[in-house]
């Protein structure tokens, strides 16, 4: 367990919780081309074999509302990507037992008896002080996940895990813009995000300095959908995306 101001000095081996979910593929294909081994978890057998070819090093299958799955997930890891939810169902509205809960908690709850040193959330704007950024009627619609996910931001915050909480606006599909807008403090920005957008943030979040301890409100230049407010300027270090290969070659020719 590590301060929550420090990022890992060295990784090998990294977890994508909920790699069979649309932002976990995304950040499948972010971490591919790295020098970082990549496990991935399902909850499904069946997906075993579209994560493999999608770049995972490891698969394991996990159902992370038991504590035991949480734990052998994490073995070994230095570093959790969390992008685990809950798929459309009335429980977003209603509530009760939701994995954005029960089951980020157990991980966060893992990660701190393991050797991981950095836990990157994918929470949403519409959380806790970010809810204006999120119209009343979705609001109602989804309350029982914002209210899991509000709890789970709360868990990682006094975890004493070193920890960067990504709050995305509305999920689309495409390519990434590679122009996000950043905001902090909940009441910043608010629109939509392409999930590739997202994931290159979440990735690059624990080799970022800036990134540390923070929780940011994060949407598109183009998804904006009013003025934003309390933005920041962060500095991702999205070069240590790149495979090694790739990034010997960018500082040869620097």
């Amino acid at each position: 367990m590590t301060d929550t101001g420090s990022r890992p000095a060295t990784a090998e081996r990294i977890l994508i919780a909920g790699a069979s979910g649309d932002t976990g593929h995304e950040l499948l294909s972010v971490l591919r081309p790295t020098d970082l081994t990549v496990r991935a978890t399902t909850r499904s057998y069946a997906n075993v074999d579209t994560l493999e070819r999608l770049g995972a090093d490891e698969v394991i299958v996990a159902d992370f509302f038991e504590s035991a799955d949480a734990v052998a997930a994490v073995e070994d890891c230095d570093i959790v990507y969390c992008a685990l939810g809950t798929p459309p169902s009335l429980r977003h509205t209603i509530g009760g037992k939701l994995v954005d809960r029960t089951g980020v908690i157990n991980l966060v709850t893992a990660a701190m008896g393991a050797t991981a040193s950095y836990f990157v959330l994918e929470s949403a704007i519409g959380v806790g002080s970010s809810k204006a950024g999120l119209s009343l009627p979705a609001r109602l619609l989804i309350r029982g996940s914002l209210r899991a996910k509000r709890d789970a931001e709360t868990a990682l915050r006094r975890s004493g895990l070193a920890y960067t909480i990504i709050r995305p606006g509305k999920l689309t599909t495409g390519p990434p813009t590679n122009d996000p807008v950043v905001g902090e403090g909940g009441n910043s920005v608010s629109g939509s995000i392409p999930r590739a957008d997202v994931a290159q943030l979440m990735a690059a979040a624990p080799f970022t300095d800036e990134a540390a301890g923070r929780t940011l409100e994060v949407v598109s230049r183009s998804g904006l959908a009013e003025t934003s407010r309390n933005t920041v300027d962060i500095d991702w270090e999205l070069d240590r995306l790149n495979g090694p290969e790739t990034t010997e070659r960018d500082h040869t020719h620097r």
